[in-house]
């Protein structure tokens, strides 16, 4: 099993409205990036699990933990002219850009701040918290997963 963050702004889609999906998934569409996508394709599986990232807003940080619910596949937001993902280049029968389906897996008791992220010295080394690391997901290591589940209140 792999680790990862994802990072959304909250206003456009957060955890609270992952929570409220209950069991059905996300597709975790609008990725723009190589780099990624290629791990989206080539590292995530079903099973692995996430840390979903509020960014982009007044209070960044950790909100809970995410599930990868299923294996790469095409984003349909890059065939689509009305959609600000769309992608004039990619074809159908070769497309560009992936994504993952995700689900809820469980809650923090408390959100956990990129200010206590940067506070925390074993998690020096993580790459959200490198200058100039602007990747939507990550990988994490099992150790800075369960730091950051620790912080928010769960084992």
């Amino acid at each position: 099993m792999k680790y990862w963050l994802l990072k959304s702004e909250p206003d456009v889609f957060s955890f609270d409205d992952l929570r409220k999906l209950g069991k059905k998934t996300e597709p975790w569409s609008g990725v723009r990036n190589y780099q990624v996508r290629n791990m989206m394709r080539d590292e995530m599986k079903e099973g692995d699990l996430g840390l979903f990232y509020h960014s982009s807003c007044p209070q960044p940080g950790v909100a809970g933990v995410l599930k990868i619910a299923s294996e790469a596949k095409a984003d349909p937001t890059q065939f689509d002219a009305k959609s600000e993902y769309y992608d004039k280049g990619s074809k159908k029968e070769e497309p560009r850009w992936l994504l993952v389906d995700v689900a809820w897996e469980k809650d923090f008791n408390e959100f956990v701040t990129l200010e206590a992220l940067r506070g925390e010295p074993r998690l020096a080394e993580m790459l959200i918290l490198r200058k100039g690391n602007r990747l939507s997901i990550t990988a994490v290591t099992k150790k800075e997963f369960d730091i950051i589940c620790k912080m928010g209140g769960k084992a």
